[in-house]
């Protein structure tokens, strides 16, 4: 079994190579993902595990909202779960998060081959198109019942194919497809489509972030990233970390640059003290003291402007 480290970079190289720009690899710790990987309008937030079973429900909950509020997809990549490897072109889910090996990876984003099969309590099962199979039974002239004695389930298991294209096994899936001659399966949902962010009520324990949020900013903490919050409103999303200015800031201020490059956002951390550093890299350095003056969000952004320009 590949060790994390080699893993995470075969899935780099393999991301590369097809075409994604991939953010710096997040060495901070703790860390909820991994990468970030864009290729056009696929963002992608992506943890990577030898054993899937690694990923716990507190981290899969912050990949899961990250990729929400960043208009992402959140990907879990890895080997094995319990006692065995996982198997190709199948999605597993942890935590909401949907879960692949490499090779499944490899054939969705380089072959174009989407997985079709997903795992979950009881076996594996596949996504069937209902309203095409209701319209197939119905021309064929074939009856609820006759088609239920067929597959060797109730009339009710049927209509909910048809109604609310309740999913099934891989047998009875491909033996609907052999008595109809068409295509009904249909490939697992790994990208959700982007949805409008909803402000989560939280209370919000650093004042710095406090003030963003009073100024106007819906802003979101995160736990185990590489920066405190995600600061947004309808004109900007800034990547926004909070702290003493310190080597490990320094590192964690040029992980967010690669990281807001591959998001499409701006990234800022604001610091305690006095410091003649205006920008590392792509994010701007703004003390306490300068955010102290700001009241408005507009003003926040001129700031961050003025700071890059620099």
């Amino acid at each position: 079994m590949m060790n994390k480290e080699f893993l995470t970079d075969r899935v780099s190289d393999l991301l590369v190579k097809s075409g994604f720009s991939v953010s710096d690899r997040c060495y901070v710790r703790p860390r909820s993902f991994d990468l970030a990987a864009r290729r056009g309008g696929v963002l992608l937030i992506l943890k990577i595990l030898s054993n899937i079973d690694g990923l716990n429900e507190k981290t899969g909950v912050e990949i899961r909202r990250l990729a929400k509020y960043l208009s992402g997809n959140p990907l879990l990549i890895g080997e094995k779960t319990r006692d065995h490897s996982l198997e190709g072109g199948v999605v597993y889910f942890r935590y909401g998060v949907p879960t692949m090996s490499f090779g499944t990876l490899a054939d969705w984003i380089v072959d174009d081959i989407p997985p079709f099969v997903y795992a979950a309590h009881g076996g594996l099962y596949v996504k069937i198109d209902g309203r095409l199979l209701r319209k197939l039974r119905l021309e064929s002239g074939i009856s609820l019942g006759a088609l239920a004695s067929e597959l060797s389930v109730s009339r009710r298991t049927v209509s909910k194919y048809e109604i609310e294209s309740m999913d099934t096994s891989i047998d009875v899936a491909l033996r609907l497809e052999e008595l109809f001659g068409q295509e009904l399966i249909k490939p697992v949902e790994i990208l959700e489509p982007a949805s409008p962010v909803a402000r989560e009520l939280e209370w919000i324990d650093d004042k710095v972030l406090r003030h963003l949020a009073q100024i106007g900013f819906d802003v979101f903490p995160t736990v185990q990233s590489p920066f405190n919050a995600i600061t947004q409103n309808d004109d900007l999303v800034v990547l926004t970390g909070v702290g003493k200015f310190s080597t490990t800031m320094q590192k964690k201020a040029r992980l967010m640059s690669s990281l807001s490059i591959i998001t499409k956002t701006l990234s800022a951390v604001i610091v305690d003290g006095e410091t003649k550093v205006e920008r590392i890299e792509e994010t701007a350095v703004i003390e306490t003291r300068e955010l102290e003056l700001i009241d408005k969000t507009s003003e926040f952004a001129d700031l961050m402007s003025e700071k890059q320009d620099r």
